[in-house]
């Protein structure tokens, strides 16, 4: 069963264009059959965080989010 699934990097550094990793999660999500829902980064700090899963939950775009660092 195909999920829709967003990708949140953490991190002070990346961006889209050198988010290796979080490139990564998007490639085999998609290749395993899964809809990537949204990708974002966001600066390690809490707020900015929490204010991105908030935006997910409130659009019911997602059936799981991802995070990693």
């Amino acid at each position: 069963m195909p999920l829709n699934i967003a990708v949140l990097t953490i991190s002070d550094t990346r961006s889209l264009a050198d988010d290796k990793s979080g490139t990564t999660l998007a490639d085999r999500l998609t290749a395993a059959g899964h809809h990537l829902a949204a990708r974002e980064i966001v600066t390690d700090d809490v707020e900015s965080i929490r204010a991105v899963i908030r935006r997910w939950i409130a659009a019911r775009r997602s059936d799981v989010a991802t995070r990693h660092r």
